[in-house]
């Protein structure tokens, strides 16, 4: 770590490389956000962020096929000869903060592509289904020759509607097994998506279940606003090339009022995530183990005086 923080303190240098399209400059200016060196709130503050790079955020419950799915728009988008970033966020344990990051695992056969970039982040006790450092981390990336920007989030359930503060397209897929749990989806991150995909939809009662969620969508949304609903296969890369086609397609119809609520949004976390940045959690671990021991602990006058 002692060279990498002697390797971040020229941040100039990394930032002009950026602009130059240099992948270990980006790299490295991801991992010196990530982890907070010093010097990278004033490299933040010195970025030339292109808001017209859209950013597609891909949620949903687990097995979903969500990194399937990305790794087939990461074809659709790399045969358009369009550039591609892509953040996989992996959860992290709240026992040993460890991650996995196995998300890439499915998207392997673009690691040596050019025009691709794949990092995973970790959440490290995140909730909403992304990093806590996402929303800088999009915005270094968007300071980067980048035509598209795919953000794949944890697959924790309905906490993943933070997505909907950082993402221009927010995209739900969902497998047909999920039909017995619609109301309970209905609830909850329905109301996010501004694309649906029915993946696996080669199972029984694929046809069922998006007609359900039609049927749901109409009965909230006007024919004009609803959000599109589609069924593909992505391990056999079917209905990609028409998820892309929409997703382009919202992308023009994005509204000036959805754009200053996702930064009114943006701000919001980045202020929430500033005033908590005092608050060690390793520390906090400590004190919380101290405190219960004594006698008529009460976790409200615990965080009261903390």
């Amino acid at each position: 770590m002692a060279n990498l923080v002697k390797s971040m303190t020229n941040w100039i240098e990394i930032l002009e490389k950026i602009k130059l399209a240099d992948y270990r400059a980006l790299a490295r200016a991801i991992t010196g956000v990530e982890n907070e060196l010093d010097g990278y709130l004033p490299f933040l503050s010195q970025l030339k962020i292109n808001q017209e790079i859209p950013i597609v955020g891909i949620t949903g419950p687990p097995g979903a096929g969500k990194s399937t799915l990305v790794n087939g728009l990461i074809t659709e988008y790399s045969k358009l000869g369009k550039r591609v970033a892509v953040l996989a966020i992996d959860p992290t344990s709240p026992f040993n903060f460890g991650s996995l990051l196995g998300d890439r695992i499915r998207m392997s056969s673009h690691f040596l592509e050019e025009n691709v970039f794949i990092r995973s982040l970790a959440t490290r006790g995140a909730l909403g289904g992304l990093s806590a450092k996402t929303i800088e981390i999009c915005d270094v990336l968007r300071a980067f020759p980048f035509d598209m920007i795919l953000v794949e989030t944890v697959g924790v359930g309905q906490s993943e509607i933070e997505i909907v503060g950082l993402a221009d397209t927010t995209v739900l897929v969902l497998v047909p097994e999920a039909g017995d749990e619609i109301q309970g989806i209905k609830s909850g991150i329905m109301e996010i998506a501004d694309i649906f995909v029915v993946n696996k939809a080669d199972r029984a009662g694929a046809d069922a279940f998006a007609n359900n969620i039609q049927k749901i969508i109409h009965e909230k949304n006007s024919e004009e606003l609803a959000p599109a609903v589609i069924k593909t296969i992505a391990s056999k890369n079917e209905g990609i090339d028409e998820l892309v086609q929409l997703i382009a397609e919202h992308k023009t119809k994005k509204t000036t009022e959805k754009k200053y609520l996702l930064l009114a949004e943006k701000a919001h976390r980045l202020i929430q995530n500033k005033r908590m940045k005092d608050i060690n959690k390793t520390a906090l671990l400590a004190d919380i183990q101290a405190a219960s021991a004594v006698p008529g602990f009460n976790l409200y006058q615990f965080i009261t005086n903390y």
